[in-house]
């Protein structure tokens, strides 16, 4: 059944906002789980993890990635999540650091009631990650789910507006976002975090559902923003912001199918249809 002609319905979204600790693995796959399963008990049936949740973010040589990067989907953290996503039947897409072959990705995997499903690569590299990680050479892959398509972005990838085209133009309903967001320049103290606007135009100008999972607290120095965000397809937050500062589980109800609905803004527009292909290079 094409897309366009299934019906619409209702999927439980939730967004596992939470402060991984540097290098401690097993305590974050331990928090990871609790989150997880008072999530699921909540009704959620597509949960959404920070980036680099399983190792923490803030990397300082080379040894330490090398330590604590596996395989996707064969390292202790993918199949940590794979074996939970079955046990609780859901799908997870969560930020991990992975070794592929001695290259390392800051990546994302995603995973279901059915098993592994793919990968995604962080396309878009931040600041000190150029020092550690090989920029993304997956692309941008959309996932079938029980519900409709899912594509994955990271953190720095949402200020590309070629990553939310792109995953639409693949048919992604929802965009699960795993991010570890810090303050961008010149960012006056009390204003909307950037990566909250950013996301809200994203989903109002591809008519997309995004879900972003953030983390808080301070690592090594660096500040983390939290306010986790779930945006349907119109642009308005469904869920969220949620807190800066501490650990919170954002959950709403995303709609998959009728996109057409979505992306219609007037009796005469479309945001979808509306585009001048032709004349963008």
């Amino acid at each position: 059944m094409e897309q366009e002609d299934r019906l619409s319905q209702a999927v439980t979204v939730a967004c596992l906002q939470f402060e991984p600790q540097f290098g401690a693995v097993d305590a974050n796959l331990a928090e990871i789980t609790r989150l997880a399963s008072e999530a699921a008990a909540q009704g959620a049936r597509i949960l959404v993890l920070p980036e680099l949740a399983d190792t923490g973010y803030v990397f300082e040589s080379h040894d330490e990635v090398e330590r604590l990067a596996a395989p996707i989907p064969d390292g202790r953290a993918a199949q940590h999540l794979i074996a939970l996503a079955r046990d609780l039947g859901v799908y997870i897409a969560s930020g991990l650091c992975e070794n592929a072959d001695g290259h390392y990705y800051n990546s994302a995997i995603f995973c279901g009631p059915e098993g592994y499903l793919g990968t995604f690569r962080k396309l878009h590299l931040w600041n000190a990650e150029k020092l550690f990680f090989e920029p993304g050479n997956l692309g941008l892959p959309v996932f079938d789910t029980a519900y409709g398509r899912v594509g994955v972005a990271i953190c720095y990838d949402g200020w590309f507006p070629e990553t939310f085209r792109g995953l639409v133009a693949a048919g992604a309903e929802l965009i699960c976002v795993p991010t570890n967001w810090v303050p961008m320049p010149d960012q006056p103290p009390n204003a909307e975090p950037m990566a909250n606007v950013l996301h809200k135009a994203a989903a109002h100008s591809n008519g997309v559902s995004i879900a972003c999972a953030d983390r808080v607290g301070v690592e090594r120095g660096q500040l983390f923003l939290g306010c986790s965000l779930i945006v349907g397809p119109r642009g308005w937050p469904l869920a969220g912001p949620a807190s800066g500062t501490e650990p919170e589980i954002l959950i709403a109800d995303v709609v998959f199918g009728n996109r057409e609905n979505h992306r219609r803004l007037s009796d005469r527009n479309n945001v979808w249809e509306d585009r001048r292909t032709d004349l963008y290079t």
